[in-house]
C-alpha cells in the first residue's frame, strides 16, 4: 500500500522570514508539544514551562512592534503560527491567543511611557497574560459588567468578579475591563493589573470537558489598588478597546480552529489509509472517500477565509464582519471535522487511545469563546442589514 501519511501544510508565506518561523516552530511542537499533549491534557496539567520556551523563543509577541520585544510580524502570519500551535496543542494555541489579547489594549492605547515601562516583559519577557471582560452575570452582553473601578486619588479600587478567564490564578498580567462611569458601554475603562495584585484570587479552576490543561477560572477583586498609570486609554474608553481586541482575537479563534480541524483530518486519513477491512484500506471506500474530501475542504475554506481576514487587517482596512464571519465558519468546521473524525475511526474513535476524541471535546469550546456563534451571526447580520430595529 502506498505512504499517504498526512504532510505539513504547504503554506503560502510572505517572506523567507515567515518561513524560518514557521519551521521553529514545527520544531519545537514535534520537540516539546506534541509528545506529551494527550498525557497532559488527561492529567489536567498546565504547561507553564512551555510558554516560557515560547516567549524566549520570541512567538509570544510576534504580531507586535519589535521597538517593544515584538515579533513585527504581520497577523497573516501569526494566525498561522497558532494553527501550527493549536493542531498540536489547543491548550497551547489557544493559551498564546490570549496572551496576545491581554497584550492588546496597552500595545493599541497605552502611552508611550506605558509601553516603555510595561510591554517589553509583556511580548518577550516570560510573562504569561489574561483577559478580564465577562462576569458571572455578563458574557455576550459584556456592556452590562459590574466590575467596579472607584477614583481614590491617585489610584482606582478595583472590586467585583470576572469570570471564565482562561489563564485565571496563573498569569502574571490581567488585563481588565471594569466600570469607572455609568450604565452601558461608555462608563468602562481598560486597566493593567499585576497577578500578585493585593486583594486578587483566583477561584478554583473550572472542571470542563475539554482543554483540562488550560486553567479557566473566576477571578475576585476585593479592593484591588491600582495606581492611575495603569489605566490603559482614556476614561470611558474601555469598552471601544475591548471591542478592537476582540476583533483580532476572533481571528486567533479561528486560526486554532483550522488547527484543530486540520489536526482530526490528519488523523482520520492516517487510519482510512492504514485500517484494512475486506481485504482493502477503508479509504477505498466511496463513503469514506467522500467524507474525507469533504473535510479537506472545509479545513482549506476556512483557512482561506481567516487568511483573507487577516489580510484586511494587515492592510489597515475594516476587517469586524470578516473577523466574525471566519470566526463562525472556521469554529462550526472544527465541530464538524472533529465529529466526522471519530466517525471515521469508529469504535476506536471513541476512546482515548486515539487523539479524535479530545479534539472533539475541544473543538466544541471554540464555538463558545470570544463570542458564541449566534453572537457573530448577529454581528455579520449588523454589518449586513444594519443595526435591528427597536
Amino acid at each position: 500500500m502506498p505512504d499517504r501519511a498526512p504532510q505539513p501544510v504547504d503554506r503560502t508565506l510572505p517572506t523567507e522570514e515567515a518561513r524560518d518561523l514557521i519551521a521553529l516552530v514545527r520544531e519545537i511542537v514535534q520537540r516539546e508539544i506534541a509528545p506529551r499533549a494527550a498525557e497532559e491534557e488527561e492529567s489536567g496539567r498546565f504547561p507553564r514551562e512551555l510558554f516560557s520556551l515560547l516567549s524566549e523563543s520570541g512567538l509570544l509577541g510576534l504580531p507586535y512592534d519589535s521597538e517593544y520585544g515584538g515579533g513585527d510580524q504581520p497577523y497573516e502570519v501569526y494566525l498561522q503560527v497558532l494553527e501550527e500551535l493549536a493542531a498540536a496543542r489547543l491548550t497551547v494555541g489557544l493559551g498564546v491567543s490570549v496572551h496576545s489579547l491581554a497584550c492588546h489594549a496597552l500595545a493599541g492605547y497605552g502611552t508611550k511611557e506605558q509601553r516603555t515601562e510595561h510591554l517589553t516583559a509583556m511580548l518577550g519577557g516570560g510573562l504569561l497574560g489574561a483577559y478580564c471582560l465577562s462576569e458571572p452575570s455578563s458574557g455576550s452582553d459584556a456592556a452590562s459588567l459590574r466590575t467596579k473601578a472607584e477614583r481614590d486619588g491617585d489610584d482606582w479600587v478595583i472590586t467585583g468578579t470576572k469570570a471564565w478567564i482562561t489563564h485565571g490564578g496563573v498569569a502574571d498580567f490581567y488585563t481588565v475591563l471594569a466600570r469607572t462611569g455609568g450604565e452601558g458601554a461608555r462608563g468602562i475603562s481598560a486597566f493593567l493589573v499585576p497577578g500578585d495584585a493585593e486583594g486578587l484570587s483566583a477561584a478554583a479552576p473550572e472542571k470542563k470537558m475539554g482543554m483540562k490543561g488550560s486553567p479557566t477560572a473566576q477571578l475576585h477583586f476585593d479592593g484591588v489598588r491600582v495606581p492611575d498609570a495603569r489605566r490603559i486609554g482614556d476614561e470611558g474608553q474601555g469598552f471601544a478597546i475591548a471591542l478592537s481586541a476582540l476583533d483580532s482575537g476572533r481571528l486567533g479563534i479561528a486560526a486554532c480552529a483550522i488547527g484543530v480541524a486540520q489536526a482530526a483530518l490528519d488523523e482520520s486519513l492516517a487510519y482510512a489509509t492504514g485500517r484494512q477491512q475486506f481485504g482493502r484500506p477503508i479509504a477505498d471506500f466511496q463513503g469514506l472517500r467522500f467524507m474525507l474530501a469533504d473535510m479537506a475542504t472545509k479545513v482549506e475554506a476556512g483557512r482561506a477565509l481567516y487568511l483573507a481576514a487577516a489580510r484586511l487587517r494587515d492592510r489597515g482596512l475594516p476587517f469586524s464582519k470578516e473577523a466574525a464571519m471566519a470566526k463562525l465558519f472556521c469554529t462550526d468546521t472544527a465541530m464538524q471535522v472533529a465529529t466526522d473524525a471519530v466517525q471515521i475511526l469508529g469504535g476506536y474513535g471513541y476512546t482515548a487511545d486515539f487523539p479524535v476524541e479530545r479534539l472533539m471535546r475541544e473543538a466544541k469550546v471554540l464555538q463558545i469563546v470570544e463570542g458564541t456563534n449566534q453572537i457573530q451571526r448577529m454581528v455579520i447580520a449588523r454589518h449586513l442589514a444594519g443595526p435591528e430595529s427597536r
